[in-house]
């Protein structure tokens, strides 16, 4: 799949507590997880982009704003690319699937927020980081 995609979770609550679930979502593909917990909401962990590797996120605390980019050119991409933005909450185990190509921005919206990010690399595995500036891109 060459767009992103949220694959949607869901709860279920009862007297025994809530079960978060995402019975859409198939990992198989998974090699490698961690967390991100931004400084404060303020700060804008990004650009940072994968030609090759792909990546899941799924808020397990909090909520997160998500920005990302579509590359055109990895070595001097257009500062007017057009940014898709997504919100992830922990109130669902939502899971954003982010293709190989792409360049995202990652912004909490509360402090104490977790976010879930999973890859289908090994670290060292390979060498696809492409770093941009957080002011890059003209949209932001």
């Amino acid at each position: 799949m060459n767009t992103p995609e949220i694959f949607e979770g869901g709860k279920h609550s009862d007297t025994r507590g809530s079960l978060f679930f995402n019975n859409n979502f198939e990992a198989s593909e998974i090699k490698r997880i961690y967390c991100i917990e931004n400084a404060d909401v303020n700060f804008i962990r990004g650009w940072t982009g994968h030609k090759i590797e792909q990546r899941w996120f799924s808020a397990l605390q909090g909520s997160f704003t998500i920005k990302l980019v579509k590359i055109d050119n990895w070595e001097s991409p257009a500062k007017e690319l057009e940014i898709l933005e997504y919100q992830l909450s922990a109130e669902k185990l939502d899971v954003l699937h982010i293709p190989s190509g792409y360049a995202s921005a990652i912004q909490s919206n509360e402090k104490g927020a977790k976010l879930l990010v999973m890859a289908n690399y090994s670290l060292g595995e390979i060498d696809d980081d492409y770093r941009f500036p957080i002011d890059y891109f003209e949209n932001l």
